[in-house]
């Protein structure tokens, strides 16, 4: 990866985490201060929201790893795999909040349950995201496998010669 491309990531990273942490500290206030009015059930929503933005700090700072094992060039190694984890364990907990504010919000939209639909759609498509990144670990697991014997070879040729 170029300088460049990984300076740029590093740069949309830290203002979406500044911007994730705001959200999180604006909740935790308004949690304190604002009472509910009775229209939708904020408590619950304030807080899977505050849930949903630490999922994505955990994706942030896992992307934060792999692009600092990528500029070393260490990113074909079992190493990798804790941050590919963790990046699918968070797309999977963020599809479960979205799920969790699907059925906060489906007893407001009894008149038109298509909303409800549309939004457990939505949570179905972050579940695809999570095994699209789960196929992207096993092409790296294929990766890290034909990197290993290719060293393994290379040693035994190194020895031959």
């Amino acid at each position: 990866m170029g300088k460049l491309a990984v300076g740029a990531l590093r740069a949309v990273l830290v203002v979406v985490l500044a911007g994730t942490v705001f959200v999180q500290a604006s909740m935790v206030w308004a949690l304190a201060t604002d009472p509910e009015d009775g229209s939708l059930p904020l408590t619950p929503l304030r807080v899977i929201t505050m849930l949903g933005m630490v999922s994505a700090q955990v994706v942030m700072v896992c992307v934060w790893r792999l692009v600092t094992m990528v500029r070393r060039g260490t990113v074909f190694s079992h190493a990798a795999f804790r941050y590919v984890d963790g990046v699918i364990g968070a797309i999977v907990a963020a599809a479960l909040l979205w799920f969790a504010v699907t059925i906060v919000n489906a007893p407001g939209q009894r008149e038109d349950p298509g909303v409800t639909v549309i939004m457990g759609g939505v949570g179905v498509a972050i579940l695809g995201v999570a095994l699209i990144v789960l196929v992207l670990r096993m092409l790296l697991a294929q990766a890290v496998a034909r990197d290993v014997e290719a060293a393994r070879m290379q040693a035994e040729l190194d020895e031959v010669i």
